[in-house]
C-alpha cells in the first residue's frame, strides 16, 4: 500500500497510550474509530474527526487495521473473545505490554481465530507518539508487517524484528533494564556527591558523558559475547571488582545505600570464583544468563 494512501484504522483502548495512538493516526489522515469500555473516553476524538464504535464488532469491521493497546493480555483475550466478536479476516496488531510467552500464546489464539497478528511494543511516552522519539517495536511475519509499515510510520520510528512474535517485549524488557540500570547508576553517584554538597545539576554533565562513553564499549563488547571469548584487553574483571570493593567502602563510609554495588560485587565474586577473573567484564554474561540466584 502507498504510504500517501489513508488506511480507515481502529484503535480499541483509550488510555492515556490508546489515546495518543488514536490522536496520530488522525494528525496523519487516515479515518479512524475508536472503541473502549468507557465509552466517554473516546468524546475528545470524536471532536477531532473519530468514530466511536458501539460494540467491539463493529470497532473491527470499520478498519482495515486494528490496533489493541489495553491494560494487559488478560484484558485483550477478555475484549476479543466476547462473545459475538468475529476476528476472522481482522488484521490485528497488538500494543498492549506482557512477556514474550504471552505475545506467543497471544499469537496462536488469535491466528486459530483467523486473525493476521503482529505483537508489538511502544517504547515511547504518550506526548511522543506521533513523533520520530517513538519507537515502535513489532514481531510477526514480515508479510503482515509489510502491509501495515505505511499506516504504523503515523505512530513514529516503526522497527521490525523478526518472525518470532515474542521479540517485541523481549527488546521491550531489554530496553527497561538499560533504562532503570542506568538511571540506577547515575543515583547512586548522586547520593555519593550530594554527602559533599554537589548537587544533581552539577553532576548530571559528567555523568551523561561517562554513559556515552561506555555506550561505545557496547559493540566490541558484543563481539566478545558472541565470539564467547572474553580476552582482557581493557580490564580484567578482578581489577573491577577490587574497584567495586572501594565502591562499597566508600558508599558505607559517608552513609550511603551500598546494596546495589554489592549486588554487582556479588556476580562478578561468584565469576572470578568459577575462574574468570583474567577475564573482561562481559564474561558476566554467564552470571546474568543464569535463572534466579544461588
Amino acid at each position: 500500500m502507498d504510504e500517501n494512501t489513508p488506511t480507515p484504522v481502529t484503535v480499541i483502548g483509550l488510555g492515556l497510550m490508546g489515546q495518543a495512538l488514536a490522536g496520530a493516526f488522525l494528525r496523519a489522515g487516515h479515518p479512524t474509530t475508536v472503541w473502549n469500555r468507557t465509552a466517554g473516553k473516546a468524546d475528545g476524538l470524536v471532536a477531532e474527526g473519530a468514530r466511536a464504535a458501539a460494540t467491539v464488532g463493529d470497532a473491527l469491521a470499520a478498519g482495515s487495521l486494528t490496533v489493541i493497546c489495553v491494560t494487559d493480555y488478560h484484558a485483550v483475550h477478555e475484549t476479543l473473545g466476547a462473545s459475538g466478536v468475529e476476528l476472522g479476516g481482522t488484521r490485528l496488531i497488538n500494543l498492549t505490554s506482557g512477556d514474550s510467552g504471552q505475545a506467543r500464546e497471544t499469537a496462536r489464539w488469535a491466528e486459530a481465530r483467523g486473525a493476521r497478528y503482529l505483537d508489538g511494543a511502544i517504547m515511547a511516552i504518550p506526548s511522543t507518539v506521533g513523533t520520530p522519539d517513538a519507537v515502535i517495536l513489532q514481531s510477526g511475519a514480515r508479510s503482515d508487517f509489510d502491509a501495515h509499515e505505511p499506516a504504523l510510520g503515523a505512530l513514529g520510528t516503526v522497527t521490525y524484528l523478526g518472525a518470532d512474535h515474542g521479540l517485541a517485549s523481549l527488546y521491550d524488557a531489554a530496553g527497561l533494564v538499560m533504562m532503570w540500570s542506568v538511571l540506577n547508576a547515575w543515583l547512586q553517584g548522586t547520593a555519593l556527591l550530594r554527602t559533599a554538597g554537589v548537587d544533581a545539576g552539577t553532576y548530571a554533565p559528567f555523568a551523561r558523558h561517562i554513559a556515552a562513553g561506555v555506550a561505545d564499549w557496547l559493540p566490541g563488547y558484543a563481539e566478545q559475547i558472541d565470539r564467547g571469548s572474553f580476552p582482557a584487553e581493557v580490564s580484567a574483571l578482578e581489577t573491577d571488582a577490587r574497584a567495586m570493593a572501594h565502591l562499597i567502602e566508600e558508599s558505607e563510609a559517608v552513609g550511603v545505600n551500598a546494596e546495589l554495588p554489592r549486588l554487582i560485587k556479588a556476580m562478578a565474586d561468584r565469576a572470578i570464583a568459577a575462574g574468570h577473573g583474567k577475564e573482561q567484564y562481559p564474561v558476566l554474561i554467564e552470571e546474568f544468563g543464569r535463572p534466579g540466584t544461588r
